[in-house]
């Protein structure tokens, strides 16, 4: 009988894990490849979207693997969250969503990124580490689209992933 080859334990400190995951998604993000996307998000957890900077669990909505399997033919406008300052429902389908508050810009191309660090902040509360202690994140962020608004248009967005049987899962 021969042994089946093992994996090396998941080195939770290793950020170069971390980051090669996250660019899997990324890609999968790009692509709107929700099939393969949802290979990468947790089988037991699923995956909450946050539109905004503060994590907000009775706001925040949370998808299953097959739900986000689905977000491409899905034509039904769901509510999101709210938005930032009127606090009116954001209701869109998951494929306006991810466009609008997911991947609205290239974040394969940010020209920063950092793992557990929020590189830019606005007024709202930055909580992602408190709400998700035993994950890490990826920020990806743009300083600024367009020279002329001096930054005021800045953008970014956080990848949070949690250990599982032995990888990272969103």
């Amino acid at each position: 009988v021969q042994a089946l080859p093992t994996s090396a334990p998941l080195d939770v400190a290793d950020d170069q894990r971390l980051l090669e995951r996250s660019e899997q998604a990324l890609e999968r993000l790009r692509d709107g490849d929700y099939s393969s996307l949802a290979a990468l998000i947790h089988p037991i957890k699923g995956v909450t979207l946050t539109p905004f900077s503060t994590v907000a669990p009775d706001c925040d909505r949370r998808l299953t693997r097959a739900q986000v399997v689905a977000l491409a033919e899905d034509e039904e406008s769901y509510v999101w969250g709210v938005m930032d300052g009127s606090g009116a429902p954001i209701r869109a389908t998951g494929a306006e969503y991810f466009a609008r508050f997911v991947y609205n810009e290239d974040y394969a191309q940010a020209p920063e990124v950092a793992v557990d660090t929020v590189l830019l902040s606005g007024n709202a509360l930055e909580n992602v580490a408190d709400a998700y202690p035993e994950g890490r994140f990826v920020d990806y962020t743009f300083p600024g689209l367009d020279p002329e608004l001096g930054g005021f248009d800045w953008c970014s967005l956080k990848l949070v992933f949690e250990p599982w049987e032995n990888d990272w899962y969103l």
